[in-house]
């Protein structure tokens, strides 16, 4: 099997906000696109990070096999019984979910993705951290667990579409010493 995109989350709203006990707000668009559009400098259009003033954090990237490994590890053992297994990886609101890809070690590159739709090049200065909200997501030791696992922020250097299926990544490429001491605000 190649590597491939498995989901993406847009989303226009900030869902995972206050407290986890309090539930996700509500939302009754769809989330979950087949494809969708990139711009440079500002990220997915129709995300609720577009064109903030973070742009080296417009779009998160998170590998499958992460949340497969956190399934495993939470409930590997049989002691916590989970009642939304399998784990989704949807559900970590990363906005873009692949398979077949070692997300981790494009931390501190500049690489392109194409999934068919032309190439779009990204530059990653910083892991994603995973949220508390994993805990519920998931299961309890979610957040704790998913530490240095939960993905990747990137800024988008191109426009340009990104759709569920094949992917290929090219041009990784290493982000020069300085470029990795600037700060992101």
């Amino acid at each position: 099997m190649g590597t491939e995109i498995v989901a993406l989350v847009v989303s226009p709203v900030r869902r995972m906000q206050g407290r986890p006990g309090e539930g996700m707000t509500p939302y009754d668009g769809d989330e979950h696109p087949a494809s969708a559009r990139i711009r440079a400098h500002r990220g997915i259009v129709g995300d609720r990070y577009f064109g903030t003033r973070f742009p080296r954090a417009a779009v998160t990237i998170l590998a499958a096999e992460q949340i497969e490994w956190l399934e495993r590890e939470i409930a590997g053992d049989g002691l916590f019984p989970l009642a939304n297994s399998p784990f989704d990886p949807a559900l970590a609101r990363r906005n873009i979910v692949t398979r077949g890809l070692d997300v981790d070690a494009l931390l501190h590159t500049t690489f392109t993705l194409d999934s068919g739709h032309g190439p779009i090049r990204f530059r990653s200065l910083t892991a994603a951290s995973p949220c508390g909200w994993m805990n519920d997501v998931f299961a309890p030791g979610a957040h704790k667990a998913l530490r240095r696992r939960a993905g990747i922020r990137c800024e988008p250097l191109d426009d340009g579409e990104v759709g569920v299926g094949p992917v290929t990544v090219d041009d990784v490429e290493p982000v020069p010493e300085d470029q990795l001491r600037r700060r992101i605000w």
